[in-house]
């Protein structure tokens, strides 16, 4: 089993944080694991994106042309990593940022409205554990245990008793297949 994956939005979502936890899971169960951030100047605002790629057997390279999974969570992500989606991928989006879906027809695309939920739990620091919980409903690489394990891991102490909420957004996570 290996899976390629790409994680884009603007900085602030998390995505940078998703990437590592995602990556840090993997490692906890005993994957191989790259994780590779990339972001430009800005820290909020401007574009991230995060390749992960976990495997079972040795990865030759961390860097990618194409994806099996694309999670974009603004147009600007959408646009540049539609077309990098394998025939028979899947492209998760978050219906609050983009506002001309997907549109090709070889792929598996499923709707997240994680902004939403995140409203609906009164957090928005929760958005991107919803957002992963939704890759892994559809692309189970790694177990809820790994994701808690690699919470501790990342997490400063500080914020240790934020866990069960990650882990509650985390099974929040509700998808439509488009």
């Amino acid at each position: 089993m290996k899976k390629e994956i790409i994680i884009s939005g603007f900085g602030g979502q998390g995505v940078l944080s998703m990437g590592k936890i995602l990556a840090y899971s993997g490692l906890m169960e005993g994957k191989e694991v790259t994780w590779m951030p990339a972001y430009g100047p800005e820290q909020r605002g401007g574009t991230a994106n995060v390749t992960v790629i976990i495997s079972d057997e040795k990865i030759s390279s961390p860097i990618l042309s194409s994806y099996d999974v694309a999670v974009v969570l603004n147009q600007p992500s959408l646009e540049k990593f539609e077309p990098k989606v394998k025939t028979g991928g899947t492209l998760i989006y978050d219906g609050y940022g983009i506002f001309n879906p997907p549109t090709r027809k070889d792929i598996n695309v499923y709707r997240i409205d994680a902004m939403d939920k995140a409203a609906e739990m009164k957090n928005a620091k929760v958005f991107n554990m919803i957002v992963l919980g939704g890759l892994l409903q559809v692309c189970p690489i790694i177990s809820v245990k790994g994701v808690e394990k690699a919470l501790y891991k990342t997490l400063p102490e500080r914020h240790h008793g934020l866990i069960p909420l990650n882990l509650e957004a985390l099974n929040a996570a509700t998808l439509n297949k488009m």
